[in-house]
């Protein structure tokens, strides 16, 4: 499907063009019938050598600018009107500069009223004033909406230039701006705008304000559809929304896809200084905006309300008090830095003279979430980490300081097996755990256990001593435990034992009872060597231990399934 926007002044014949081309009547209101003035959007359609056209046609007296811009907003191209008897007038400059602000380069000039005078003079005034936006040159063609001359002609135009537009990604977040919204009986809320790309299906569950909602149904051009792909007029049928929850200037999107904010830095087209409250146009929206300078053609806009948008996206100031544009916007930041320091905007009017807004946020931030970069329409850049982007500068410094803070915090655990990766994550203030490992690369550190330390690290000298003196003991006696008061004069209280436990330099039996590594297996293989089955005192004998130390390390054989408690008290081996 094509979308096509028509723009033009008051009186010039737009809504009379759309009726003879498409035989549908744009016009929806009945006030709009009778005085012959077109107040809100129309909405018409017909199929030109056999692909569908759909029109939205837009008032073009002043009091409505407002109304145009939400039409004219989400349209990829139009149709210029120009009657030949008046030629170019204040609406023709001042929808040709929404145009031009909105970033629209598909369209066809089209000089109506050529039965009451010649339109060379409109045609050339009117090519010479497009030529000079974004439009740049376009096609022209000459009708009568009373005799229907020309509209063959405009037929085959509209084929030649919609022939020249790139399709659009099907595949890409959907961004509905809401032009109208109204209630059918039996059917509920149902709101219409134009979708530039991506796809609508029923059943979809999109993001309306915050609010999960499903599409119950879809129609496009008068026809219900299972799933509608941009670029396309579509209607689309809420379930559950209360008709007070959609309006003109909400938005239908990919939910999780898209950053709202209500703070953007942006380009202004042409420069110029500007009153401090304006309102901001895009898509379909219409948000009052603080305008704060930066530097002679760059601005922060605070708006009043979040609206979702990209880096690229395109959009215009007016200023409603006086009935005109202000300037056109490009979108150049939508998570910009605060400006509260001393020297911040004219800092940041430097960085924007020649934006790098990538690799700026990136550096600013150090980790950003993929996703994130893809909500605020930004490449990715950096260094890939998983689903993060990294700042190279960030990266090789962290590496850099990793093991001096691995190496401090050890000091002051002495008896710690390794420093908590979570410890270390806090440290570095990394926003996710995923990162800590790749951090580790190349720093002679290494991740085990949640633990971080360096390959071979153990425990304190001292700790170390009295554990080598413990080992020493085990050699001759495996499995006769230390008293309390034998571990105290050593040095080893609960946090020394529990630490030599997790490098398997020792076993704990129970509660301040432990012996060498690997005892439950070495006493499993000594008790096989006895009559089975056996007592604990046999067990005792045999290991040459003591109760204290024998029932907790029967009980960890029975546990491990090493041995086997028969009901009459005694025991046997499994192997």
């Amino acid at each position: 499907m094509r979308v096509i926007a028509t723009a033009g002044h008051f009186d010039h014949g737009k809504s009379t063009l759309i009726r003879r081309l498409t035989g549908m009547e744009p016009d929806r209101w009945a006030e709009e019938r009778r005085r012959g003035l077109t107040i809100d959007l129309g909405f018409a359609w017909t199929r030109i050598g056999g692909e569908e056209f759909a029109f939205v046609d837009v008032p073009g007296h002043e009091r409505f600018v407002p109304n145009m811009l939400a039409g004219a907003g989400p349209v990829p191209a139009v149709l210029f009107v120009v009657a030949a008897d008046e030629g170019w007038m204040p609406q023709s400059a001042e929808h040709l500069a929404a145009l031009d602000a909105f970033g629209v380069e598909h369209g066809l000039l089209v000089v109506t009223k050529a039965d009451r005078a010649d339109p060379a003079a409109a045609t050339a005034q009117a090519s010479r004033e497009i030529a000079a936006t974004s439009l740049g040159e376009v096609a022209s063609v000459h009708v009568s909406g009373t005799t229907g001359q020309g509209l063959d002609e405009l037929r085959a135009a509209l084929e030649a230039v919609t022939a020249t537009m790139p399709r659009p990604d099907t595949g890409a977040d959907v961004r509905l701006w809401i032009d109208r919204a109204f209630t059918v009986r039996g059917a509920g809320t149902v709101v219409t705008g134009t979708l530039a790309e991506g796809t609508i299906a029923t059943g979809d569950e999109l993001d309306l304000g915050g609010t999960r909602v499903k599409v119950r149904g879809l129609q496009a051009l008068g026809q219900a559809r299972d799933r509608v792909e941009g670029v396309a007029r579509v209607a689309v049928n809420l379930r559950g929304t209360p008709r007070g929850d959609a309006g003109r200037g909400d938005v239908l999107l990919t939910p999780g896809a898209w950053l709202g904010t209500a703070e953007i830095d942006v380009r202004l087209r042409p420069a110029a200084e500007l009153p401090r409250e304006l309102v901001l146009h895009l898509g379909a929206a219409a948000v009052p905006a603080r305008v704060r300078p930066l530097g002679k053609d760059a601005a922060r806009l605070t708006l009043a309300r979040p609206l979702p948008v990209r880096v690229g996206d395109r959009g215009l100031l007016r200023d409603p008090g006086a009935h005109r544009i202000s300037a056109g916007i490009s979108v150049l930041d939508v998570r910009p830095p605060s400006l509260t320091r001393r020297g911040a905007a004219k800092a940041r009017a430097e960085e924007l003279a020649e934006p790098d807004l990538p690799r700026d946020y990136l550096r600013r931030n150090g980790f950003v979430p993929v996703t994130e970069f893809r909500a605020m329409g930004l490449p990715e850049v950096g260094e890939r980490i998983g689903d993060w982007l990294a700042d190279p500068g960030r990266v090789a410094r962290l590496r850099a300081e990793v093991p001096g803070v691995v190496a401090a915090w050890s000091r002051d655990h002495a008896v710690a097996a390794g420093m908590p990766v979570e410890t270390l994550r806090r440290l570095l203030d990394l926003p996710s755990l995923d990162l800590v490992a790749p951090l580790l690369r190349d720093t002679g550190l290494e991740l085990a256990g949640g633990l971080v330390s360096a390959p071979g690290a153990g425990l304190g000298p001292a700790v170390d001593r009295a554990v080598r003196a413990l080992e020493e003991r085990f050699g001759t006696r495996p499995f006769h435990a230390p008293e309390a008061d034998e571990l105290r004069e050593l040095g080893l209280g609960r946090k020394e034992l529990a630490a030599a436990v997790r490098l398997g330099r020792l076993t704990a039996i129970a509660d301040g009872v432990v012996l060498g590594p690997r005892a439950e297996e070495r006493a499993a293989a000594a008790l096989a060597g006895v009559d089975q089955p056996f007592t604990v005192s046999q067990a005792r004998r045999a290991l040459d231990s003591t109760r204290r130390v024998m029932i907790p390390l029967l009980e960890r054989l029975d546990a491990l399934g090493l041995t086997e408690p028969r009901p009459d008290g005694t025991r046997h081996t499994t192997s």
